[in-house]
């Protein structure tokens, strides 16, 4: 038999995705743990603005899974969905074949939004003494902004130009701000954005419906070369077009947005087909090949702990909701962007 609190019948809340543009907080009985098991009271889940906005918006592929290496996030987008990918918490009970000094201790879950997570503690990661909850839910942002990073491979004196500077975005421009740049510029539609890719870092924030700006600042910082690598992390298929715009002779195009079932017309019959550029996809469930000998996953995560530790991102936060407030969360991203940095679901009841 296992603690008191893996046998009793506890209740939970979870976020589910009824269909596109409905959203509801959901109360059921906590899953019945293994003996392998752990169960972890979330403290706060961070809401993605990119994937799970497109769940919300219904331009997921239907079918498509939804990543096949996390054991929490098995199976296809099709709705009703439970989605998300950072909670974190407190284990607060353990199964007789797990070790009792997990219960207590503060982690990091790779699962959908919910009060109370049942898992096999090999999916967790532990969080630092000295990193704070609302620091350490960035944990898989900020991996991806590492992912993007390793795979543009920025060079000393290179220009450097960030299409999307939603969280995942600025992570990624404060990592770049720490190279030795001849130039970071930044581009992105909303305002309070531009702003944060400042404070993160940039050297100068454009609005995109203004692009001769900065093709013209590129020309003028550059000597007519353009930029050396490009981060095409916006989400908007427009914005890869922009992005060749942008890069120069056989510069290193990075694409980390995903448009899930966005069509993505791009023009290759211009500036690129005559430039020799690089697209590179990019993505966090793996590393660019050269260093997988090298890069373990707890060398990863050690890793973006240390960035976390200084770029601090809960600076991000804008909006604290508990989690009976979700469909709210969904319909101001999905209608108010401009006023969003990051929104969080606490749970403290």
């Amino acid at each position: 038999m296992g603690p008191p609190e893996l046998g009793r019948r506890m209740k939970r809340r979870v976020v589910v995705f009824q269909a596109p543009f409905r959203v509801r907080m959901k109360i059921e009985t906590v899953p019945t743990p293994g003996p392998n098991d752990v169960i972890v009271r979330s403290a706060i889940s961070s809401v993605s603005a990119g994937t799970e906005l497109l769940a919300y918006r219904g331009q997921v592929p239907t079918g498509l899974p939804i990543d096949a290496s996390l054991p929490a996030l098995s199976g296809v987008f099709r709705y009703p969905l439970r989605y998300g990918y950072a909670a974190v918490g407190t284990v607060c009970a353990a199964g007789d074949r797990v070790a009792k000094t997990w219960v207590g201790r503060r982690v990091f879950c790779f699962h959908p939004h919910a009060s109370h997570i049942v898992v096999d503690p090999a999916g967790l990661v532990p969080i630092p003494d000295d990193v704070d909850f609302r620091d350490a839910v960035f944990l898989a942002n900020m991996e991806t902004a590492l992912t993007l990073v390793m795979d543009g491979l920025p060079a000393i004196g290179e220009h450097v130009v960030v299409f999307g500077q939603g969280v995942v975005g600025l992570l990624a421009t404060g990592l770049l701000s720490q190279y030795p740049l001849a130039a970071l510029f930044c581009v992105e539609p909303l305002a309070r954005r531009r702003e944060a890719s400042l404070q993160a870092g940039a050297q100068a924030a454009f609005d995109p419906a203004v692009m001769p700006s900065v093709t013209d600042r590129l020309k003028e910082t550059t000597d007519g070369g353009m930029a050396d690598l490009v981060f095409e992390l916006s989400g908007d298929p427009p914005a890869l077009d922009a992005a060749i715009e942008a890069a120069g002779f056989g510069a290193r195009i990075i694409i980390g947005s995903w448009y899930g079932s966005k069509p993505v017309a791009v023009n290759l019959g211009g500036a690129f087909h005559r430039s020799r550029l690089r697209l590179i996809g990019s993505q966090v469930s793996s590393l660019p090949p050269k260093f997988l000998p090298r890069w373990t996953k707890p060398r990863r995560f050690s890793v973006a702990w240390d960035m976390i530790r200084r770029i601090r991102p809960s600076r991000l936060i804008t909006h604290d909701l508990a989690v009976e407030r979700a469909a709210e969360a969904y319909e101001l991203l999905d209608r108010r962007p401009e006023e969003v940095l990051q929104a969080v679901f606490t749970y403290k009841k």
